[in-house]
């Protein structure tokens, strides 16, 4: 078997580094920071096997105009960056039409499929149990008619994709959820999600199993990637000695920095981000992890305390923080419990990599011998990494794929 370079080590880096190991290879898994101290750090903490839909640009006039008149609390966006999002934001408007996202919600579908018979073993021979709880999560409506709408669609993803749910009254769920503060209209309780408490720490302990396993962890600057003979080589930075690290094949993993390091090789993948944020608070004593569907903010029981996460922020990656959102969504989430003060540290931001045609980016790259792509998993890295890192050794290793994965090569999009 060959040897690899893994660039990125978040929750698909790490996991596409693992499965390499298991059919032979020798890893070497490439990070400026520690595992999990990027995107897989700052995210909702769910792996989310009731995600089979991905979520759409929005289509409703109405709804677009409270975005473009910034009165929404899931949706903000800086006027400088939208030029340069023009174009991937139409054709992410374009593929969320109706009949466009069914065929999409089909390839997304069946990567999750397999999330939670992805991560139970690495789960488990990480020894991360404590971190991890399978009891679902709530996504909870404010409006009778929005919830009655819920619980058919939720129905009717049960039917076409076998994702087990639970619908709750207004009255079951207060007695589940004895912090709600104030009245809403019901719950749908999706049975199948699991939680994390610590979701940047569950990304060490499997970059630790990696190394118990004979992989190394190194720091080095990815966007040194170069050729070299026939492989690929980065430069080791000082703590792991300089000079340079060599392998025959390597694999981009980078999340939202992989667009820097593609475009210069020629690639011109029409990706962007989605900003967001994450506070923790110290009150909100909530038994599972709640999803306001109406207002687009999740609370989640953390190590850290109760953290409040943001939707989608359209920014570039370079600017500074803008949290108006966690501002409107802390207000609107201390409408339904008792928050508490916020803890000391400040605001998170991070950036998820998006595609507009909603499916990550995977397998060879077209014109580079050796290269592989693994990235723009948007909102569902977490909860896809050991997915994206199965079909992605599988390939490298030359065995037939479990997955067809035709719909997330980098062709679509040349």
């Amino acid at each position: 078997m060959s040897s690899v370079l893994v660039l990125g080590a978040g929750m698909v880096g790490t996991c596409t580094a693992l499965h390499l190991q298991q059919r032979g290879h020798q890893v070497l898994l490439v990070d400026k920071k520690g595992p999990g101290q990027e995107t897989s750090f700052g995210n909702a903490g769910l792996i989310q096997r009731e995600a089979v839909e991905p979520y759409a640009f929005p289509r409703q006039w109405s709804k677009l105009l409270q975005v473009a008149l910034g009165r929404t609390v899931d949706v903000h966006y800086h006027g400088s960056a939208l030029p340069g999002l023009a174009r991937a934001l139409f054709t992410y408007w374009r593929e969320s039409a109706p009949e466009r996202h069914a065929v999409a919600s089909q390839h997304h579908a069946r990567l999750i499929a397999h999330c939670l018979d992805e991560h139970q073993p690495l789960i488990e021979e990480a020894g991360a149990q404590d971190l991890v709880r399978c009891e679902g999560f709530r996504k909870v409506y404010r409006s009778p008619t929005v919830f009655a709408q819920a619980v058919k669609d939720a129905g009717r993803l049960e039917r076409q994709f076998g994702v087990r749910f639970a619908a709750l009254d207004a009255a079951a769920l207060a007695q589940a959820e004895p912090a709600l503060r104030c009245d809403l209209a019901g719950a749908v309780h999706w049975l199948d999600t699991w939680s994390v408490s610590d979701p940047g720490e569950l990304v060490a302990r499997y970059a630790r199993l990696f190394e118990q396993r004979g992989g190394r962890l190194v720091h080095a600057n990815a966007h040194t990637l170069q050729t070299h003979g026939s492989g690929w080589r980065v430069r080791a930075d000082d703590l792991d000695g300089g000079g340079w690290l060599e392998a025959a094949q390597a694999v981009i993993a980078l999340g939202p920095w992989s667009d820097a390091l593609v475009r210069p090789m020629g690639y011109r993948l029409p990706l962007f981000v989605k900003r967001g944020y994450h506070q923790h608070y110290t009150g909100a004593s909530l038994n599972l992890p709640m999803l306001d569907a109406e207002k687009g903010f999740l609370l989640l029981p953390t190590a850290q305390g109760t953290r409040l996460t943001t939707g989608a922020e359209f920014a570039r990656m370079d600017v500074p923080a803008t949290p108006v959102q966690l501002g409107r969504a802390e207000q609107a989430a201390r409408q339904l419990v008792d928050l508490g003060p916020a803890l000391a540290t400040p605001p998170w931001l991070g950036s998820r990599p998006c595609t507009p045609d909603m499916l990550p980016v995977m397998g060879p790259a077209p014109r580079h011998r050796g290269l592989w792509f693994n990235f723009g998993h948007a909102h569902q890295g977490f909860t896809l990494g050991p997915v994206a890192g199965r079909l992605l050794a599988e390939l490298i290793s030359g065995q037939t794929p479990g997955l067809d994965p035709g719909p997330y090569r980098a062709e679509r999009f040349l």
